[in-house]
């Protein structure tokens, strides 16, 4: 039984005291409690990274983060009628308080490894130019980091939330990913192939799938190395009822100058070397099935531009903003880091 005491946090606590807590227990969410353990409200993740979009910082009190109105069931009932309800309402959690709101027990959903039914689509077909001489002989994606290539290692990061359904776009010298992972067995997977006979982008490939999922399929870029939680993205964009889901990072970048601000031909301040923070394209996506109607055939179509198109036509589309470990390597340099840091995050 899991120990959700370790998960109370106080009111005056801070978002980034409340994310460690988080990040410590695994639980991926914590409650707000006063002095005496009452339920004031519950951080989920989706709530965290809701904040960090809004531009809230890190030091801001969580009671301004938290959800005030969460789910919570009195003491008493069964728990087939508690987790009946969790089923429903699709939470992995659910707090048990008093008549007077005090937290008694906290219901977790069995955490059993099983199967999702979700498709992965990983994108294997790119050039690699940036990674000459490396990609000469070896397609991108097979370019091995900590011992075994990197397809293998995003594989088996979304292995671990049970999403073992994979269709691996490739071009590129294919016959060598194809004979590396064949069907998927001896990887614990099911991989079938998409074949692009022209470059179609990343959305543009999409088109090429014969049998269209039912249920939300994640798209990403088969030369990234990354810890996020895909259960957490999942949820994330089910909660937000999006078509489409895109994964952001927030990039800083500073200006080596003194910026002028002008009001005509009057000087009105100066900021010496300002630094600009943005967020950007993190290379993976979760689209919901209809979101696929929307790709051309036999075009070459980029990620961007079906989301811009999706928002053009009122659709509802989302971020999803990235504070774990991320890495695109798409250069000499990254590579290298990557090897380097493959230790830490991945053993």
């Amino acid at each position: 039984m899991k120990n959700w005491h370790k998960i109370l946090v106080r009111e005056k606590q801070t978002l980034i005291e409340t994310m460690k807590i988080i990040d410590k227990t695994s639980m991926q969410f914590a409650l707000v409690v006063d002095e005496e353990n009452h339920l004031l409200g519950t951080v989920t993740d989706g709530d965290i990274r809701r904040s960090i979009l809004r531009g809230d910082t890190l030091d801001v009190e969580i009671t301004k983060v938290m959800n005030n109105s969460p789910t919570f069931v009195l003491e008493g009932q069964s728990r087939k009628n508690y987790y009946r309800l969790m089923h429903s309402k699709k939470l992995k959690q659910l707090p048990v308080v008093n008549k007077n709101r005090k937290i008694v027990d906290v219901l977790f959903l069995d955490t059993v490894f099983y199967e999702n039914e979700n498709t992965v689509v990983l994108m294997a077909g790119g050039l690699g130019t940036r990674l000459r001489p490396l990609t000469n002989e070896v397609p991108k994606p097979m370019l091995k980091v900590g011992g075994k290539p990197i397809l293998e290692t995003i594989i088996d990061s979304f292995k671990q939330y049970g999403y073992t359904n994979f269709i691996l776009s490739v071009n590129y010298k294919k016959e060598i990913i194809q004979s590396y992972f064949q069907n998927g067995e001896a990887f614990g997977v099911k991989i079938s192939y998409i074949e692009e006979t022209q470059r179609l982008g990343t959305a543009g490939a999409l088109s090429l799938i014969t049998n269209k999922p039912s249920k939300p399929l994640f798209v990403m870029n088969g030369d990234l190395l990354t810890q996020i939680n895909f259960d957490q993205l999942m949820q994330f964009h089910e909660e937000n009822q999006s078509i489409a889901t895109m994964c952001v990072r927030e990039y800083e970048y500073q200006i080596p100058y003194g910026v002028i601000e002008t009001d005509g031909t009057s000087l009105v301040s100066i900021k010496e070397k300002p630094l600009h923070k943005s967020f950007v394209n993190a290379g993976i996506y979760l689209l919901s099935p209809e979101a696929l109607d929307y790709i051309p055939k036999n075009q070459f179509y980029d990620m961007p531009e079906l989301f811009q198109k999706l928002i053009d036509s009122g659709e509802k589309t989302s971020v999803f903003p990235i504070h774990e470990y991320w890495l695109d390597i798409g250069r000499m340099d990254d590579f290298e880091k990557a090897n380097s840091e493959y230790e830490v995050h991945y053993k």
